[in-house]
């Protein structure tokens, strides 16, 4: 995909301001824990690159100015790792010399405000997708739950995608009131959406592709049904602790199209036991994987 570069990039601005955003972050605020000595407060550039999902050395290389053209990709990604506002993720592109994400087209940005509820909330099964049902981030309990990868390890999970085109969701969770049910709740969701970015072509193509690929889909669509996914009790077919039934709830960030959605069992039930049991072992896995 081509880059956007109307604009001439600040090697020296976007160096500067890199260092200024990773000087104001502690690791707390990011959900790490912090160890050793620093020299300098805020985040080490190993942490940044961490959470970006970057290398050590590519962040290096910004923050003296030996790169000058990262991709939209890259910003995105450093962007949402440093929990920058919509204003500072839009002077960060404009210093990479690409244009910002215009209005009225699919956001990728997490609000700080959702990042310190990420942050706060990182032992539930808890996820946060873009308009398009593309995720954005998820926990690692909610990772356990459902054997998905990271966004790191893999950025074009899409919900959409999934459900209608690889077929794969129905394996994995069944909706109560029969996979029809949730099938025709995301697609009315999408076709809200769709409303609200009229004008994304980027988008309006996503939604031909799939429309091309799932008869299912295409059927769906064309009832023209529009809604808010909101809730819906689910069974989670997990290969750890089998068959577990959960609430499901899907919640707007105000003043944003990103969405929340997260997992939830009655106190004291079984299905809360098996969650405690998949919490554990993703607490587990997470720090044999910070050694």
């Amino acid at each position: 995909m081509a880059q956007n570069r109307a604009l001439p990039a600040d090697a020296d601005t976007l160096a500067g301001l890199l260092r200024a955003w990773r000087g104001r972050l502690l690791p707390k605020d990011v959900g790490l824990e912090s160890y050793g000595r620093r020299r300098t407060a805020g985040l080490r550039r190993e942490e940044l690159a961490q959470l970006a999902g970057v290398s050590v050395d590519y962040v290096m290389r910004l923050e003296q100015g030996r790169s000058r053209t990262p991709s939209a990709q890259i910003v995105t990604a450093l962007a949402r790792a440093l929990q920058l506002d919509r204003t500072e993720t839009d002077v960060f592109y404009r210093a990479a010399g690409l244009a910002p994400p215009g209005a009225g087209a699919v956001s990728h940005h997490i609000p700080p405000g959702v990042h310190r509820m990420l942050v706060r909330m990182s032992d539930l099964p808890l996820a946060v997708f873009a308009a398009d049902w593309t995720l954005l981030h998820s926990t690692p309990l909610w990772r356990a739950l459902f054997g998905a990868p990271s966004v790191l390890s893999d950025p074009s999970q899409n919900l959409i995608v999934q459900t209608f085109v690889e077929n794969s969701i129905v394996d994995i969770a069944t909706a109560h009131g029969g996979p029809d049910a949730f099938e025709r709740a995301l697609v009315a969701d999408l076709r809200r959406t769709a409303v609200a970015l009229s004008g994304d072509m980027r988008f309006q193509a996503f939604v031909a592709q799939v429309r091309g690929q799932s008869p299912r889909f295409a059927v769906l669509w064309d009832e023209g049904r529009a809604a808010a996914h909101q809730s819906m009790v689910k069974t989670v077919h997990s290969p750890v602790v089998g068959d577990i039934t959960l609430d499901c709830d899907v919640v707007t960030v105000p003043d944003s199209d990103i969405k929340l959605v997260v997992y939830s069992a009655t106190e004291r039930s079984p299905d809360a036991q098996k969650l405690d049991f998949l919490r554990v072992g993703a607490v587990r896995a997470q720090i044999q994987a910070g050694r």
